[in-house]
């Protein structure tokens, strides 16, 4: 047999009963808060722009997008996977050299599984195989460093995902797996140096495609067989060597994966929650403020503090300005919270906030280096005119691997983002559906979805 067609057979394999009673409840809080995080951003610029052209090309109707409406599976993959991308709100997945976001897959999979009038088992499980596969290839497959997106072993995972929810047989599945890997190599410039909109929009792309190759496969079209250990395949030309037993897995990574407390790229999350520590702190005063210094580990500096992935003190974008840690920074010591009102673009050009940014530097500590993943520390030190100094350090938050979400503190942030959208009343029969998802129909939570408005009912 070949890797995929192994690969292949585990998710063929994949079974609800495998997951256990905690892997359901945080399947069920990521759901949650990726459905949470895609109704804020329904007013969002791209999305609207999004919409306009999803409802533009037309599709057979099979799959609904949230706010309303169907399209295909393929076009609602794409158009939900944004939706829950924009923000830059979603869960994370730390590997020592790959950092990865597996909720991108729900949307796709909330799709195909609609398609067919799944039950929330089955979605369950799909979605449960799209963390495992992308976790797994993340941790032992590593591309970034190689001028590769994350997005990459997230190819491989929708196309699996979507196979499960699908039923695809596990011939079907390998072709699938392997078509979307072959085709979706996508490059890290998507977030380095002037970021753009296609930094929300290149894991839609892959979700969509992916969704696609599980549709052709479904149809007899067959991939390269040897995707990963062929000439030319993944191993050679990208990955380098690595193996998984898929035969060993089980649907857990789910557990290894942390969602975010601050709209924010994830390595800033304990930076944030530092520097709204010190803003806290007696004698803070912003506009007394003589310079910033933020210490954080390399993966953090490299991606949003300047090191690797270019200048991050040129803030004009939302795309540019949730990835810098030091306009986020900046953010929380002015406003003590980064949320979604934080990237308004009046307030990204704001003489306050882009004053202090070039106060603002960021450098990488050993220390911390060597911390990460198991924690992600960092710390903010504010030097104010006076010549007092203040500081804090953060390493973990309630979210995180060592402190997972339970569902209260789920629904709380859900209920933030989704309220000003859907209203309590909906907002709250979201949630209760996805709770009993195992026992309910994906159908009955995409009707639910099509309800809410596509703007804003409450300020």
């Amino acid at each position: 047999m070949t890797e995929v067609q192994k690969l292949a057979g585990f998710v063929h394999a994949a079974h609800y009963a495998q997951l256990g009673e905690t892997a359901v409840e945080q399947l069920k809080i990521r759901v949650l808060d990726t459905l949470g995080v895609a109704i804020a951003a329904l007013d969002a610029t791209p999305l609207v722009a999004i919409r306009r052209l999803t409802e533009s090309l037309g599709g057979n109707g099979t799959a609904t997008l949230i706010g309303g409406g169907k399209s295909a599976p393929d076009r609602a993959a794409f158009y939900n996977i944004a939706l829950s991308r924009y923000l830059d709100f979603m869960d994370s997945y730390l590997a020592p050299g790959e950092t990865c976001h597996p909720s991108d897959n729900i949307g796709a999979v909330l799709a195909a599984a609609e398609s067919i009038d799944s039950g929330g088992k089955d979605f369950l499980t799909a979605v449960a195989v799209a963390y495992q596969v992308q976790t797994r290839l993340s941790d032992v497959a590593p591309v970034r460093a190689k001028g590769f997106d994350h997005t990459v072993q997230g190819a491989y995972a929708v196309a699996a995902a979507v196979s499960r929810a699908l039923g695809l047989d596990a011939a079907q599945t390998a072709h699938a797996i392997a078509i979307a890997g072959t085709a979706n190599n996508a490059l890290r410039v998507t977030r380095t140096g002037n970021l753009s909109n296609w930094k929300g929009l290149a894991y839609p792309e892959v979700g969509k495609e992916g969704t696609f190759a599980a549709l052709l496969a479904q149809a007899g079209i067959t991939g390269p067989e040897a995707v990963f250990e062929g000439n030319k395949g993944f191993k050679e030309t990208i990955a380098g060597d690595f193996s998984i037993d898929w035969s060993a897995e089980d649907l857990a990574s789910v557990r290894r994966t942390i969602i975010k407390k601050h709209d924010a790229e994830i390595h800033s999350q304990t930076a944030i929650d530092a520097a709204i520590a010190v803003a806290g702190q007696p004698g803070f005063e912003a506009d007394m403020i003589r310079a910033v210094r933020i210490k954080t580990f390399q993966v953090a500096y490299d991606i949003i503090g300047g090191g690797e992935e270019g200048d991050k003190l040129t803030i004009r974008s939302k795309e540019e300005a949730d990835h810098s840690l030091l306009y986020m920074v900046a953010a929380a010591l002015l406003d003590g919270e980064v949320q979604p009102a934080q990237y308004a673009p009046e307030r990204i050009v704001r003489d306050d906030v882009q004053g202090l940014l070039k106060k603002v530097s960021a450098q990488p500590e050993a220390d911390f280096s060597a911390r990460f993943p198991r924690e992600m520390p960092s710390s903010v030190e504010v030097e104010l005119k006076s010549g007092q100094v203040l500081s804090a350090t953060a390493a973990s938050y309630q979210g995180f691997v060592s402190r997972p979400l339970d569902w209260a503190a789920a629904f709380a942030k859900f209920s933030r983002l989704a309220v000003p959208f859907a209203g309590e009343k909906l907002s709250g029969d979201i949630a209760d559906l996805i709770h009993e998802l195992d026992a309910r129909r994906v159908r009955e939570l995409t009707e639910l979805l099509a309800q809410v408005s596509l703007s804003r009912k409450t300020a």
